[in-house]
């Protein structure tokens, strides 16, 4: 049964929703009770879990950096589920390496993905939220507060989603239309589970204090993503942690470069630091997705 929620008999919309957290919000909001929209590239997991979600949900298989494909699915979401009131913009994909021996392609379709893409998201449903006054939560992370080495695409990025969600916000607020940026770490994906394979985002990891180093369930995670969209939360800290990391995020450049310094170098010569590649298997279906994708 789906509890009691401001979020019952709502459209909600969540990309990267074929697998993880994106998954897990999105079975999450139809347990609240909202009709839920999935979107992402991958057809045969979106339908999967849009099948199993405890509730109504539909599956629409597009790339968040196709503008058309966007809007059509915009518009087939108001046909077939009604007017989304909540998006949650989270689709991203990452890798690991450090600049010098980065693939620059790869480089700049992180910043697409995570960026542009998340642009592009709350563009084609911008006009569905205004008229339903409704709440859109940008996906951040860590990355955001604390740039790590080895991974500048995926924290230029979610730096760039951060000051996109707060501008957006100011341009919105008067027409009633909430905004919220959600903070995260490390959290049990697939994509994560995959980046333990790489020798450069082992390390990169063993490089963090605790609890910065920890791994948080995707479920967990998702539920306080919930939360936040109950509440038209301006910012979403899903460990609470985050709150003091938030306080103290001027001295972090600072701090990262000192133990960067004093680490980087032995790294270097005792492990292969390698460009990972875009990393899971939703890395890899960006990789091999077609560029003109229909709704599903």
């Amino acid at each position: 049964m789906a509890r009691s929620s401001a979020l019952a008999g709502r459209t909600a919309v969540v990309t990267g929703a074929a697998r993880g957290i994106g998954r897990e919000t999105a079975h999450l909001l139809a347990a609240r009770g909202a009709r839920v929209a999935l979107l992402g590239l991958e057809p045969e997991e979106l339908e999967a879990a849009a099948a199993a979600a405890p509730g109504i949900a539909r599956a629409w298989c597009v790339d968040v950096t196709d503008e058309a494909a966007l809007r059509r699915a915009a518009d087939g979401v108001a046909e077939r589920l009604g007017q989304a009131s909540v998006v949650v913009a989270n689709a991203g994909i990452a890798a690991g390496g450090p600049l010098v021996d980065s693939s620059m392609a790869t480089w700049r379709r992180i910043v697409e993905v995570n960026l542009v893409g998340s642009a592009l998201t709350a563009r084609a449903f911008l006009p569905h939220l205004l008229g339903a006054r409704g709440y859109y939560l940008q996906v951040s992370s860590l990355a955001a507060m604390g740039a790590a080495p080895l991974m500048s695409a995926y924290c230029a990025s979610k730096s760039g989603v951060e000051a996109f969600a707060h501008s957006l916000r100011a341009e919105v607020a008067h027409r009633g239309v909430g905004v919220g940026v959600a903070y995260l770490s490390w959290t049990d994906t697939e994509m994560i589970r995959d980046a333990e394979r790489h020798t450069t985002m082992r390390e990169l990891r063993a490089l963090m204090p605790w609890p910065a180093s920890r791994t948080y369930s995707a479920e967990a995670t998702a539920e306080r993503l919930v939360r936040g969209v109950e509440r038209r939360a301006p910012a979403v800290y899903v460990q609470s942690w985050l709150r003091g990391v938030q306080a103290a995020r001027v001295l972090l450049p600072g701090l990262v470069t000192w133990r960067a310094r004093r680490t980087l170098g032995d790294l270097e010569e005792r492990a292969d630091i390698t460009d990972t590649g875009l990393l899971g298997e939703g890395g890899r279906a960006d990789e091999s997705a077609e560029r003109d994708p229909a709704p599903r």
